[in-house]
């Protein structure tokens, strides 16, 4: 089975890693023998990674004719890049799958939260952009996706995933049938092996890892507004931002402006009680699977999808983003900390979610 995995951005080596859901994903392919091979809209050139190629979009335009590829697979579809090669090459490809993660097809202008004041990017000009490329998209994808159904199969890295995606782009359901299913992003590897040291010394009594803080949707203000309300606990957040140029700090939160590596993660986990990863969406949260993985007691958000994703996992509670003070959150810590250790629950696994993929294709190919 010969692939080809498009996508915006993909690892470079020796740069930061970007977009690990599909490198993960690529591996494990790997692994079980598929001959995977990708494009990278950003890239420049093509290169190698991970012993896989790389190419470019010039010089896979050509390939796209030459090497037959089985199967297309494509990641985050954007106007810019994916739709026009999709109306330029998708006759080579005999079977395409597309994955859906999120941004893609809603309109983020009304599923997103409100941008944090301070944010410049919230200006009134931009956020009209904003919503008249959401409108845009969402036509064109209304009137293309149904085209290629013939050949194409999609996947939804969640159910609230797939409600959006009917809500938001207007495809009747009924159309859809037997052309879905629901496939959830994988884990890192270090969370399947590795379990959490419940016993031991810990620094802190809450850890919360962002990426970025100043995003309103990862809700480092109710981080910020719950250290302020239990200042008996200790608690960590590490993430890049101006969040708090802007918002007085607890005094009981130590603020790390950094980002981690896999093992740096496993290493601060270690040394916490309990993992404070509230969210206002998301289409899965996959760090969020990683550290409920793991084993360490995680509290995420009272919404939808983080109870669809963690409905099989023990080591779950839920906050009220929407009256954080209404939150016991000592009762909550309470009773976590009574449950440890935790049985390691292998919903998240790569043979339970990228094998449910490589099963996929292999059914679609015949």
């Amino acid at each position: 089975m010969k692939i080809l995995v498009a996508v915006t951005n993909y690892v470079v080596p020796g740069k930061k890693s970007s977009h690990f859901f599909v490198e993960a994903r690529n591996l494990y392919y790997k692994k079980q023998g598929v001959d995977v091979q990708v494009l990278n809209f950003s890239a420049e050139e093509d290169y190698v990674v991970d012993d896989i190629p790389v190419y470019c979009l010039k010089s896979c335009a050509q390939k796209c004719k030459e090497l037959k590829f089985d199967l297309l697979v494509v990641h985050q579809s954007n106007l810019r890049n994916h739709y026009i090669f999709l109306k330029k090459y998708e006759k080579y490809f005999p079977k395409i799958v597309f994955f859906f993660h999120g941004h893609e097809v809603l309109n983020s202008t009304k599923v997103y939260s409100k941008p944090y004041p301070y944010v410049k990017s919230h200006a009134f000009y931009m956020k009209w952009g904003r919503m008249l490329y959401d409108n845009l998209k969402l036509k064109l994808w209304h009137d293309y996706i149904p085209k290629l159904l013939y050949k194409s199969h999609l996947v939804f890295v969640s159910h609230w995933m797939y409600e959006e995606f009917l809500k938001w782009t207007r495809i009747p359901e009924d159309i859809l049938r037997g052309k879905t299913s629901i496939t959830y992003n994988c884990i890192g590897e270090h969370f399947e092996r590795l379990v959490y040291h419940w016993e031991g010394y810990k620094k802190y009594d809450f850890i919360t890892i962002r990426g970025r803080l100043d995003v309103s949707k990862y809700a480092v203000d109710i981080v910020n507004e719950l250290a302020k309300q239990n200042p008996q606990y200790r608690f960590l957040l590490v993430g890049k931002g101006s969040f708090f140029k802007y918002n007085q700090k607890a005094t009981n939160l130590e603020w790390m402006d950094t980002y981690l590596t896999h093992d740096d993660i496993v290493q601060l986990l270690n040394l916490s009680r309990c993992a404070l990863m509230p969210t206002r969406t998301d289409a899965q949260g996959v760090m969020m699977c990683e550290m409920a993985t793991f084993g360490i007691p995680v509290i995420t958000s009272d919404i939808p999808v983080c109870h669809e994703v963690f409905e099989s996992f023990d080591n779950v509670r839920f906050v009220n983003n929407d009256d954080v003070k209404a939150n016991d959150l000592g009762t909550m810590f309470d009773s976590l900390q009574k449950g440890i250790p935790y049985k390691k629950n292998e919903k998240y696994f790569a043979k339970n979610t990228s094998g449910e993929e490589v099963r996929l294709f292999e059914s679609l190919l015949g």
